[in-house]
């Protein structure tokens, strides 16, 4: 095969199995997979995911904690042209069920520790036949490796087309369930194609020979999935941490010698904070990539002064395939200046324009609308969600990213607020309406709304501001305990104000700007 002809994720653990056989493309808690191995081994679960009647287009789902199997499922269902589906393991139960049931998964891959859950959840689902542990049997659960095993490793060598489905990641959605977007083959590796030539590669894109990346983030977001697809695609190796953890982090730097990193802020300031920080040698680290949220100036410089590395701020969406601009390390300064505000300028390939939200007109630098881009790297959809889709990508081509911001007569483009509520709480999107919908199920409340307010930790916060029930009484732990129920911990209201009553528009739509505005008072932007 020859580099020129890479189309799928298939095409490109071919390549490089021909190419390099023997190189260690992920270390997992010291078990080191050649290319060769994920090969071989992907064609084995290729096969053995065909004999259950996993075929092109098809879905199988994986809840676990990060771990290199993880990707030789993914692509020994791309080997199929089956679509891996990563759910998010933080999930409470009844929204695991939902993408499940969504997503029409027919084989459920998990991790250690996840087979109470998924018993819990099992006569729910309306699709999935058979439930493996991922990496040893998990209770009734029988084992992956075992199974695989018993299968020849013979690819199936299935046509796989650019356009065809790949990854279905699930994103928060604003009326409380969230919406499955597809990415394509073309999508995932659109920045690293043919069509973008090696000079249009900025420094910490380009491979280098012998690098090592830390893979840390959650596979269930593009941020985990899309390092490994890119370590992948690069021909590097990466380091898969089951879940990000300072302690292991810092020892993995310094005993594997870890030149990439992606971290969303908060990350880097546990680093930053924990006691052997000072104690590490990061002379190898050239790079940090970020996303989510900014890095504030302060944090930026004891980044920059204890890791002594490039940091590359990203700014992207799952329905972006990931990264479509970037701040590069040249516009990061320790002393501040106006660029640091912004999320940098598109990558090549990529177009953004502002918007009016609504008229659509395109709007002139430094006017604030809203953020729409072009390229090659857009999902193909919403999964089943044909009016979803064409609310957020017009017939040209556009998607309309939610949030509002403006771009600089340098193309720097800057973010000011989301369009769409969402808050961003150490780099996991939640959207009010599912974690009021889950607060409202408590008898004692008549009316809920969810706003996001600044924190130092986590970028912003949940708050919820509640009004109770004439003649009930309801304490704040009570209200997070309740939403505990219903959805993930990190979705639950970290504080609760009770009010009277919540402000509306006459058309009773609540003015969610004036519960946040005494909280952003003095910021330079509604956005953490």
């Amino acid at each position: 095969m020859r580099e020129e002809d890479i189309i799928s994720i298939s095409d490109v653990v071919r390549f490089q199995a021909q190419e390099q056989p023997d190189a260690v493309v992920f270390t997992f808690e010291g078990d080191e997979m050649t290319y060769a191995r994920l090969d071989r081994d992907s064609n084995r679960a290729a096969q053995a995911l065909a004999s259950k009647g996993v075929g092109k287009g098809d879905r199988i789902s994986y809840m676990g904690k990060n771990s290199h199997l993880y990707f030789e499922i993914l692509v020994g269902a791309a080997k199929l042209g089956a679509v891996m589906v990563p759910v998010n393991w933080r999930l409470a139960p009844p929204e695991v069920a939902y993408i499940l049931n969504d997503c029409g998964a027919k084989i459920m891959f998990i991790g250690p520790g996840f087979d109470e859950l998924v018993r819990k959840i099992k006569p729910a689902l309306q699709h999935v036949e058979m439930i493996f542990g991922a990496e040893k049997a998990e209770g009734d659960f029988a084992s992956y490796p075992a199974w695989r095993d018993g299968f020849e490793p013979i690819d199936p060598m299935v046509e796989c087309a650019a356009d065809d489905d790949a990854l279905q990641l699930y994103t928060s959605g604003t009326t409380g369930h969230p919406k499955g977007a597809i990415m394509t083959n073309g999508s995932i590796f659109s920045s690293r194609s043919a069509g973008i030539a090696e000079e249009d590669l900025m420094d910490w894109q380009k491979p280098v020979e012998g690098e090592i990346t830390l893979l840390a983030m959650p596979c269930f977001h593009i941020s985990g999935t899309g390092t490994g697809l890119v370590v992948l695609y690069t021909g590097g190796s990466a380091i898969v941490l089951p879940e990000y953890d300072p302690t292991q982090a810092l020892e993995l730097i310094e005993q594997y010698n870890i030149s990439k990193i992606f971290m969303v802020p908060a990350a880097i300031q546990i680093m930053l904070n924990h006691p052997r920080a000072s104690e590490v040698d990061f002379s190898k680290l050239k790079y940090i990539t970020y996303g989510a949220s900014p890095i504030p100036l302060e944090l930026m410089k004891q980044a920059m002064d204890v890791l002594g590395c490039g940091f590359v701020q990203m700014y992207g969406m799952t329905e972006t395939s990931g990264t479509i601009t970037t701040l590069n390390p040249e516009d990061h300064d320790v002393n501040g200046n106006e660029k640091m505000r912004s999320v940098g300028t598109p990558l090549p390939g990529v177009e953004i324009k502002i918007i009016d939200p609504d008229s659509l007109e395109e709007l002139p630098p430094h006017s604030v609308g809203e953020i729409a881009t072009r390229s090659a790297k857009n999902m193909k959809g919403y999964w089943n969600r044909p009016d979803a889709t064409a609310e957020t990508i017009d017939a040209d081509g556009w998607l309309r990213t939610g949030d509002a911001g403006y771009l600089d007569e340098d193309g720097y483009l800057y973010i000011h607020d989301r369009l769409k509520d969402m808050i961003i709480s150490g780099g996991e999107n939640i959207y009010p309406a599912e974690v009021e919908n889950a607060i409202y199920t408590n008898p004692k409340v008549a009316d809920v709304a969810v706003v996001g307010i600044p924190d130092e930790k986590w970028g912003e916060a949940v708050k919820a501001c509640v009004v109770v029930k004439a003649g009930q009484q309801l304490t704040e732990a009570e209200v997070i305990a309740h939403a505990r129920d219903h959805i993930a911990g990190y979705k639950c209201p970290k504080s609760v104000d009770f009010i009277d009553a919540l402000p509306r528009n006459p058309s009773g739509k609540i003015l969610r700007k004036d519960l946040r505005a005494p909280y952003w008072e003095g910021k330079d932007r509604a956005v953490n």
